[in-house]
């Protein structure tokens, strides 16, 4: 079966061409086109066979100078896994101070990625 996908490793976002076939009950990639570079085929094989992402949110913060602080996950995880971590991080409350790149909550939901904080948030005075 064809796949028709954008590649988004780059601004270029190639337009990607992919023949996939079942194996066993599992996805294989036999051919990427469109892509002009080996990113592009790279990405395609990926994310028809196992999708990752990087997840984005915020955690609330008390006593700090701002009420919440914007968080990520360190790697990517299987896209399958979003909506566990987002509950878990729905029930995360940190004390302030929080630290650029401090580690929140580890190994989120069994996927080896850490929960990390992309902003410092002082404390209240």
């Amino acid at each position: 079966m064809r796949k028709e996908l954008t590649c988004i490793n780059c601004p270029l976002g190639c337009a990607l061409s992919a023949e996939v076939e079942i194996v066993d009950g599992v996805p294989v990639v036999t051919s990427v086109s469109g892509n002009t570079c080996p990113r592009g085929e790279a990405y395609a094989k990926k994310e028809l066979t196992h999708p990752t992402r990087i997840i984005t949110s915020t955690v609330r913060v008390h006593g700090g100078t701002l009420a919440a602080v914007p968080v990520k996950t360190a790697s990517d995880i299987p896209k399958e896994k979003i909506f566990e971590i987002m509950k878990v991080l729905q029930g995360v409350d940190v004390d302030a101070p929080v630290n650029l790149g401090q580690v929140i909550v580890r190994d989120v939901a069994g996927t080896g990625a850490d929960i990390v904080a992309t902003r410092t948030v002082g404390e209240a005075r």
